[in-house]
C-alpha cells in the first residue's frame, strides 16, 4: 500500500493551526522540528495538566486528505493544516491501519502509528459543528473518529509535498487503533 503527502505543517505555538511548509524534519524520538508538540514526553495540553512524564505518543499528527474532501463537500472551509496536523496524507486509509504500522515518508523518514486522535471541542471553536463532522458510527453503532492518527518518528528525514507514503504493516496479530 503506497501513497503520497500532500502537504506538510508545523508551529512551534501551542495553536490550533499549523502553518503549512515547503518540508518538515522528523527527529527520531522527538516529533517534528519546530513544533509545539515536538518532544519525548507529551505536549498536548490537557495530557500535560494530567501527567506530564507521560511518554509522547502524539509526535505527529497525520490526516487524510480526503477527510478534508468530505469536509469541504459538508460545507466546512477546511484546508491542509488548518485542523492541527503536521502531515496530510492522500491514497491510504490512515484510520484503516493497524497499531504499530509504520509509515516511510520520502526518502528516510519513518514514523511508527500510535493510536486515533481523538476530535475534541477546538475543533468546534475553529467552525461550529466540525467536530461532529468528525465523528461517525459504523453499521453496529460504534464511534468512529475520523480526525487522523498519531505516531512516533522512528527514522530521521526531511518530508515533502509529493513524497511518498509506504505502510509497512506490523506482524500478526495485529491492534486495532485506539485513541491515545
Amino acid at each position: 500500500m503506497t501513497g503520497i503527502v500532500i502537504a506538510v505543517s508545523r508551529n512551534a505555538a501551542h495553536t490550533f493551526s499549523k502553518t503549512t511548509q515547503a518540508s518538515i524534519r522528523l527527529l527520531p524520538g522527538l516529533g517534528v522540528e519546530d513544533d509545539a508538540h515536538m518532544g519525548v514526553t507529551v505536549k498536548h495540553r490537557s495530557r500535560v495538566a494530567r501527567d506530564p512524564n507521560q511518554p509522547n505518543l502524539r509526535q505527529v499528527h497525520l490526516i487524510h486528505a480526503e477527510l478534508m474532501d468530505e469536509l469541504r463537500a459538508a460545507g466546512f472551509a477546511v484546508s491542509v493544516g488548518q485542523i492541527g496536523e503536521n502531515v496530510t496524507t492522500q491514497g491510504i486509509d490512515l484510520l484503516g491501519l493497524p497499531t504499530g504500522t509504520r509509515l516511510h515518508l520520502g526518502d528516510a523518514a519513518v514514523v511508527e502509528v500510535t493510536g486515533l486522535r481523538n476530535p475534541c471541542s477546538q475543533l468546534d471553536d475553529f467552525q461550529p459543528g466540525l467536530m461532529a463532522a468528525t465523528l461517525g458510527r459504523d453499521e453496529q453503532g460504534r464511534l468512529i473518529r475520523k480526525a487522523g492518527v498519531f505516531g512516533i518518528v522512528l527514522a530521521e528525514g526531511t518530508v515533502r509535498p509529493s513524497d511518498s507514503v509506504r505502510v509497512e504493516l506490523p506482524p500478526e496479530p495485529r491492534r486495532p487503533l485506539v485513541p491515545v
